[in-house]
């Protein structure tokens, strides 16, 4: 199994304040999650119907002046006709166009906009879907961006040097992915990967110390991706923050979780974010476990737990410079009596760490 994941994008909009623990069970995963997203919850945890707050558009009425009008006009449609994101995904796909669900979310809470030719025709079907007015959407859009090739965002281009163009995060994220980790950054990261009887993964925990590069940030992105598509998480546990989304892409065999602090950080602040993943068994054992990060760690700590009935024959660290590049500084480490492996890095570097084993599969 492979992990390609990372703290990513602190996002402003503060949400209601968290419960101690968050799960997601089995059963509702699967039902809810494993094609597609579980929205979070509204700004201030206010219901998805009723009375519209203050600033954002009464059926029937034109957005107010100097407010973000699309996004509110978006979710304003959005919430009348009591569609998910992940059905009107289906009806643009059923019109030969693909737009994914965390690109429409990012629409509707205003962290992008469309402006591609394809964006701006999916907003036209949008609008018909939403029985609105032709340009009713489309007339609320803000300037465009200058013509030609835009500079990669802070975030997106050193995640782009290690995971390198069109990538599994990238897809996965959608336009998230341009301002990814542009408001937090991790500090220290620990990793706890368990193996079952058939060497197979079987739960990866987590444990994440994050810092605010600016004030306001109150979430993050994590992105979990896994070799084999027989691998699905079955159950998602947070102990540490809330849960906001949690989306299995079973094409990109990858997990999107976007977690909440709680609270908005200040400047330099620092927030500790924990969770944990049951996963279903693969069709072939695991054999390796890797992290990428796309700025300095102060420390990174891996562990890696064996079943009895599963000991590998030799664990070795390695290190990429990118996803998919050849691993170098290789270097053996051993087990202890409880049948387990770990790394610790202090000052790590941008790439790719990891550790790697093999079975004996020999009579």
């Amino acid at each position: 199994m492979s992990s390609r994941m990372e703290a990513g994008v602190g996002l402003p909009d503060a949400e209601g304040a968290p419960s101690a623990t968050s799960t997601t069970n089995a059963r509702d995963l699967r039902k809810a999650l494993k094609a597609g997203a579980a929205e979070s919850p509204r700004r201030g945890g206010r219901p998805a119907t009723g009375t519209p707050p203050h600033g954002e558009p009464v059926p029937g009425e034109a957005p107010p002046p100097g407010t973000d009008a699309f996004p509110a006009a978006l979710r304003e449609a959005l919430g009348r006709r009591g569609l998910s994101l992940e059905r009107v995904s289906e009806r643009l796909r059923a019109r030969g166009i693909g737009v994914s669900q965390a690109t429409l979310s990012s629409w509707q809470r205003g962290r992008s906009q469309p402006e591609r030719a394809r964006s701006l025709r999916a907003v036209e079907v949008l609008e018909e879907i939403l029985d609105l007015p032709g340009g009713a959407l489309r007339s609320l859009l803000g300037p465009r961006r200058p013509r030609g090739r835009v500079a990669p965002a802070r975030g997106e281009g050193a995640a782009l040097q290690v995971l390198g163009e069109d990538s599994v995060v990238e897809k996965a994220l959608g336009e998230r992915f341009r301002h990814f980790n542009q408001e937090t950054g991790s500090l220290l990261i620990h990793d706890v990967v368990t193996l079952g009887a058939s060497g197979t993964l079987s739960n990866l925990t987590t444990t994440n110390v994050l810092r605010a590069n600016r004030a306001g940030a109150d979430r993050a992105l994590f992105v979990l991706s896994f070799d084999d598509e027989q691998a699905e998480p079955l159950d998602i546990r947070v102990t540490s923050g809330r849960l906001g989304e949690a989306t299995y892409l079973k094409g990109l065999k990858s997990l999107v979780l976007e977690i909440h602090f709680g609270r908005e950080l200040a400047k330099l602040d620092t927030t500790v974010v924990s969770y944990a993943v049951d996963v279903s068994p693969s069709r072939e054992p695991a054999t390796h476990y890797e992290r990428w990060s796309r700025a300095n760690l102060h420390e990174y700590l891996q562990q890696v737990f064996f079943h009895p009935d599963a000991l590998p024959s030799g664990c070795r660290r390695y290190f990429r410079d990118q996803v998919g590049s050849p691993p170098r500084a290789q270097r053996r480490i051993s087990m202890n009596d409880s049948h387990s492996t770990h790394v610790l890095a202090s000052r790590c570097k941008p790439g790719v760490h990891g550790v790697a084993w093999d079975f004996d599969t020999g009579e």
